[in-house]
């Protein structure tokens, strides 16, 4: 069975595409250069994917940052040192408009090219900083549309299934899972603010719930996160 796999190099990314092997799919991983600021999450992905056994990795180039509007892709600050009530109130700077839309787009039409009926994607609806992209209602309309919008499922030869095994997981169930799954944690980048060398800030939300994550897990991180 063919899936395609978005990976972005991140703990929760990671972690489905371990799952997905495990269930027995060959994955197809799929990453995005965007412009994003913390592009050392592609290096990570590319060595996750290896480590991880996909099938391939593709790295489709876009540039998000023609629209802007977000702190990971234009001149706006990544916020620091928020605590959980903060992280849980509202849409933070750090959503992307439209990302997980525009990625699941390109993953239908690899997926459609690789005659695959099914995408994974790792998103998650309690530790998810509040992105709306993130929710199940918006997985659930996504895989209806997909149905509709492809010559494949038009014409019956495949129907497409959006794979979201981390979506009721907490951060400490997923860094459990990936354990147990044995992901390369130490391959993996949360950041999205980091240094000029990749190092990670520490303090913005993805430092934050990447590290409340492995402490409420008991494991300890291995890429210092």
């Amino acid at each position: 069975m063919k899936a395609v796999c978005l990976l972005s190099g991140g703990l929760d990314s990671a972690t489905c595409l371990a799952w997905a092997r495990r269930a027995g799919f060959d994955s197809y991983a799929l990453s995005f250069d965007y412009g994003q600021r913390h592009i050392v999450e592609l290096d990570c992905a590319r060595r996750v994917a290896q480590a991880l056994g996909a099938a391939d990795h593709r790295v489709a180039k876009i540039d998000l940052r023609v629209f802007g509007h977000s702190a990971l892709t234009d001149e706006i600050a990544v916020p620091k040192g928020r605590d959980e009530a903060a992280m849980n109130h509202g849409i933070p700077v750090t959503y992307v408009p439209a990302r997980n839309t525009i990625f699941l787009s390109f993953a239908l039409a690899y997926a459609e090219v690789l005659e695959a009926s099914d995408i994974f994607i790792g998103v998650n609806a309690l530790d998810y900083s509040g992105y709306p992209d993130c929710r199940p209602e918006f997985i659930q309309a996504f895989e209806r549309m997909s149905n509709l919008a492809t010559k494949a499922g038009v014409e019956g030869i495949t129907s497409i299934h959006i794979r979201t095994p981390l979506i009721d997981l907490s951060k400490a169930d997923i860094v459990r899972l990936g354990q147990e799954l044995q992901v390369p944690f130490g391959l993996t980048h949360s950041c999205y603010d980091p240094d000029a060398t990749g190092k990670p800030c520490g303090a913005c939300d993805s430092c934050l719930l990447r590290a409340k994550g492995f402490r409420e897990a008991g494991v300890i991180d291995p890429a210092g996160q």
